[in-house]
């Protein structure tokens, strides 16, 4: 894990919650200096702990070691409350409702294996939840993007 301290800790918190927030409303949020604050902003980017959106974060340079995708199966009548659930657990970094083997699929992060089984034993306990497959991911080759699609709807679009 880096030698993240207090201040960078809640400075990528206020930065996940508005990633367009100015480094002066940041400054005073935190109440630092707004030189620190943009120091700090750029510490965090060259380490690759902020990635450029200033949004999605390095999740193991930040402790989180272990990324699980989570396949689970539900009682229908159960969806709303299990999605309700998963919610409230902090590890579970996102969730969608899938076709196909399972009907709900997570992606859950964790500090070590053990921190993951905790995860999954409090997905399991969830009412509604029949059965979970866990699959660990390696290494992320392509980060979340959004830029090849709307370069493809720039070029089919045409100039104005």
């Amino acid at each position: 894990m880096s030698n993240l301290d207090h201040l960078d800790t809640r400075l990528l918190l206020e930065l996940v919650r508005d990633p367009r927030i100015q480094i002066s409303e940041l400054a005073d949020l935190l109440g630092i200096a707004r030189n620190t604050a943009q120091s700090r902003v750029r510490r965090l980017m060259r380490a690759g702990i902020l990635r450029d959106n200033g949004r999605e974060l390095d999740l193991e340079a930040l402790g989180y070691d272990v990324v699980a995708f989570v396949t689970i199966e539900v009682l229908h009548r159960e969806l709303d409350g299990v999605i309700g659930s998963l919610r409230k657990l902090d590890q579970v970094l996102e969730v969608h409702e899938i076709s196909g083997r399972g009907d709900v699929w997570c992606r859950v992060a964790a500090s070590d294996t053990h921190h993951l089984q905790s995860a999954l034993r409090s997905v399991l306990r969830i009412k509604g939840v029949i059965r979970t497959e866990t699959v660990l991911a390696l290494h992320e080759h392509i980060p979340y993007r959004t830029q090849p699609l709307l370069e493809k709807l720039v070029l089919t679009q045409g100039t104005p």
